[in-house]
């Protein structure tokens, strides 16, 4: 199965362009949303989290206060890196297993935090998208009803563009209307359709 890695810090536009890919009817694998589901009551990862952070972090249904584990992990780097090293080798195992039992022409991965292809070397292909600071910023406070502060506090945890830039094959910059975003990745997406017929 050919594989793009979706990549790219918060509110760079990575869940449009999923999307968008995902109405062409390829299979699109968030390596977040198998993050939530490892991290849902009954998931050892979840009881894993409430030992270690203890039951600030767990609301009154039994369910993970993402809230405020992110304000903990946003604001110590030991404990996110704690939390990385806890939920990036069992999301990296979901993925091979959903990868598996694909049958999309090729699939894309969204992984917000993709700093090395040695860890997925399933990886054909990385797309990085990109945007303005200021706008992320923006994106980031009004979808999350964040204060600034915050904001930036989560994009400084993230990894540098200039990382990503190294590890990726194809840029978007996410910086212009919906229409030329769409016409971007369309392009790609033809590039990626001949790249996957020509993989033994």
């Amino acid at each position: 199965m050919y594989c793009v890695g979706l990549t790219g810090n918060i509110a760079s536009g990575k869940s449009t362009v999923a999307a968008f890919f995902k109405k062409r009817g390829l299979k699109v694998i968030s390596a977040d949303e198998i993050a939530r589901k490892l991290t849902t009551p009954g998931q050892t990862a979840l009881n894993e989290i409430e030992n270690h952070f203890g039951n600030s972090v767990i609301n009154n249904t039994g369910e993970l206060n993402r809230s405020a584990l992110r304000e903990i992990i946003f604001t110590n780097p030991k404990q996110r890196l704690w939390l990385e090293k806890l939920l990036h080798p069992l999301i990296r195992q979901e993925i091979a297993n959903e990868i598996r039992t694909t049958n999309s022409p090729y699939c894309v991965i969204e992984i917000p935090l993709l700093n090395d292809r040695k860890d997925y070397p399933y990886l054909n292909r990385v797309l990085l998208v990109l945007a303005e600071r200021e706008l992320q910023i923006e994106r980031v406070m009004r979808r999350d009803k964040s204060p600034r502060k915050q904001a930036l506090q989560i994009l400084e945890t993230q990894a540098n563009d200039l990382n990503r830039r190294e590890i990726a094959d194809d840029i978007i910059v996410n910086d212009d209307s919906l229409t030329e975003l769409e016409k971007k990745i369309e392009n790609l997406h033809y590039q990626y359709l001949q790249f996957a017929r020509q993989k033994p």
